[in-house]
């Protein structure tokens, strides 16, 4: 269920929905793991060397911001070395310090409008918007480049209070160009409902983090070709 206060979603974005081919095709969203100390630059040269991925997202917890850029520096030379978007997980202030392509913004970390006067009209400002619609609206209108959606599967990757149907991504997809990304569990196993739905991006972290990350690559790049 959703407590998205705009009600129930119109029944004819339902299981018939067809993806619109004239949208670019989706791509992979790949998300750090909390650990990125150790051997950990080496398996993303190794993830990121397997397929194409359009964006790798740097997440790390209870760190303070020097200790972050710290561990963030590395793997940012790795992403442009291969022209793949560096986004800073929850900070405006780190993807600042950093000059980072991006942020991506929980609800509680900040308003798009806030990222956008700090990191310039180039960054790529993402909202995390759960299971609503309001809030996908709204971040739009307050001038985020992307929205996403989740958690769709059950994750071990963060606590999981919002659990939307792959429906919210048809409507999204129908009304609007802004790009949705879907969060949460995704493997190469589950994620073609969610690409047939209309995600442009799909999220994943622990499929591929979790084991042979150039194995998890290829095979999200053989569901992602259809």
């Amino acid at each position: 269920m959703t407590d998205d206060p705009l009600g129930p979603l119109d029944p004819d974005f339902g299981t018939s929905f067809k993806r619109d081919d004239r949208r670019p095709p989706c791509q992979l969203y790949l998300v750090s793991p909390l650990d990125v100390t150790g051997s950990f630059p080496d398996r993303l040269k190794s993830a990121l060397d397997a397929g194409p991925v359009a964006a790798f997202q740097f997440r790390v917890k209870d760190v303070d911001q020097h200790s972050a850029a710290r561990l963030a520096e590395p793997l940012q030379r790795i992403c442009a070395d291969r022209e793949v978007a560096f986004i800073v997980n929850d900070s405006i202030s780190l993807a600042k310090r950093l000059g980072a392509d991006g942020v991506h913004l929980g609800q509680e970390d900040g308003d798009p409008r806030e990222a956008r006067a700090a990191l310039g009209p180039a960054a790529q400002i993402g909202v995390t918007c759960h299971d609503s619609r309001h809030l996908a609206m709204e971040a739009g209108e307050a001038g985020a480049d992307y929205v996403a959606f989740g958690s769709f599967y059950p994750t071990t990757t963060k606590q999981v209070k919002h659990r939307p149907e792959p429906v919210i991504l048809s409507w999204w997809h129908a009304l609007f160009e802004l790009p949705s990304v879907a969060i949460g569990g995704i493997t190469p196993d589950n994620a073609a409902p969610l690409i047939a739905a209309g995600a442009d991006f799909i999220a994943a972290s622990h499929a591929v983090w979790g084991g042979d990350e150039a194995a998890a690559i290829k095979a999200f790049d053989a569901v992602l070709r259809g």
